[in-house]
């Protein structure tokens, strides 16, 4: 069978979790014995993409592969044709949208994989209000797009499944859940350049609203007062959402700009995760937390309840007074066992991942 993908996430932010995600698609697809894969993109004139890749006669700064002038561009000039050309039997976007835009040809199916739909149901850093309203517009209807053409949409959790039913009801029969993949660190650990405090609390993903991070700062400062044992705090990401009142807080330690494996160390080293946003379409520094070991507490009401053991702690993501009792209970944690954290992460592997997929795959048939 032969399948196109969409490879604009992993030209422009193979980093990113969308991008990642992307890189596990093709790598799924190749090792599949009845897929022939094409990829689809577009980049600068003198990008190595272009040498693995469909991509149109025009280029495409990596840095505006999210604007909406070079997405219609693609989606709606180039892609038709380039599909046909192809043969392509099957075609798979996952940047949430990106789908075709056109008469649908006879003999191809679409494959969304919309990992959430934050970007219409929270507020976001756009950087001024109406270029908010602006994205929000544009992504409802890219999006609606794409759902409604989509033959199937594969959705990393059942949360995000329910958002997209509740959003889009006429998309219910083609959602399918298929978690994402978790490959864990293959590099081994590395030091930072600044040492690490002997003892912290880690938290991953700081940027946008959604993420809790000054609600979170704030049950963490009252537990340093009333509780002595409470850790310090890593911020992986920065502190651009703290105040500078805050980011000068005795304790606190923003941290951006590492690599995979110094990041594998931070979450070792580690004595807890603490993932308090209120909302996460799937939640993979959890994941990862426990892939090494290292154990985790969670805000309740989002996928962070599916991918969390059943025993981790939890706390409501608006309850600041239970919070900072939580916190002062965990200061002093009795040791955890690594291995049986390990072993639940393994359910979000490579091998688990590539079961689930050769199954939705098989659906296409």
């Amino acid at each position: 069978m032969r399948v196109g993908l969409d490879y604009r996430p992993a030209t422009g932010f193979p980093n990113s979790g969308i991008g990642r995600q992307n890189i596990a698609l093709e790598e799924a697809f190749r090792a599949h014995p009845d897929v022939q894969l094409q990829l689809f993109s577009v980049g600068p004139y003198d990008h190595p993409i272009r040498r693995i890749a469909h991509c149109p006669t025009w280029e495409t700064p990596l840095n505006g592969i999210h604007r909406l002038p070079e997405r219609l561009r693609f989606e709606a000039q180039f892609l038709p044709g380039a599909l046909k050309e192809a043969e392509i039997e099957i075609y798979v976007a996952n940047l949430n949208m990106g789908l075709p835009i056109g008469r649908k040809p006879a003999g191809i199916r679409y494959v969304l994989q919309l990992h959430d739909l934050f970007q219409l149901t929270m507020q976001n850093n756009h950087g001024s209000r109406l270029k908010a309203k602006v994205y929000r517009l544009t992504d409802q209807l890219s999006i609606g797009h794409s759902l409604k053409v989509a033959d199937r949409v594969w959705v990393p959790s059942q949360y995000t499944a329910d958002e997209t039913v509740r959003l889009f009801p006429g998309a219910r029969d083609k959602i399918r859940v298929m978690p994402h993949v978790v490959e864990g660190f293959s590099v081994a650990p590395v030091e930072l350049d600044t040492p690490l405090p002997e003892r912290y609390w880690l938290c991953v993903g700081t940027r946008e609203p959604r993420k809790n991070i000054p609600f979170f700062f704030e049950a963490w400062q009252i537990a340093r007062r009333q509780f002595p044992r409470t850790p310090d705090l890593v911020l992986v990401g920065g502190a651009d959402c703290l105040t500078q009142a805050q980011r000068d807080t005795p304790g606190v330690h923003p941290v951006s700009g590492i690599s995979d494996a110094q990041l594998h160390h931070v979450y070792q080293r580690a004595e807890r995760l603490w993932q308090p946003s209120y909302g996460e379409g799937f939640g993979l520094p959890v994941v990862e937390a426990l892939s090494v070991g290292t154990p985790v507490a969670v805000a309740t009401g989002s996928s962070l309840d599916e991918v969390t053991p059943d025993d981790s702690p939890r706390f409501a993501p608006d309850d600041l007074a239970a919070l900072v009792r939580l916190m002062g209970v965990l200061s002093t944690a009795e040791p955890h066992d690594p291995a049986a954290l390990r072993g639940w992460a393994e359910r979000y592997g490579v091998d688990a991942f590539r079961r689930r997929f050769n199954d939705m795959l098989e659906e296409l048939r």
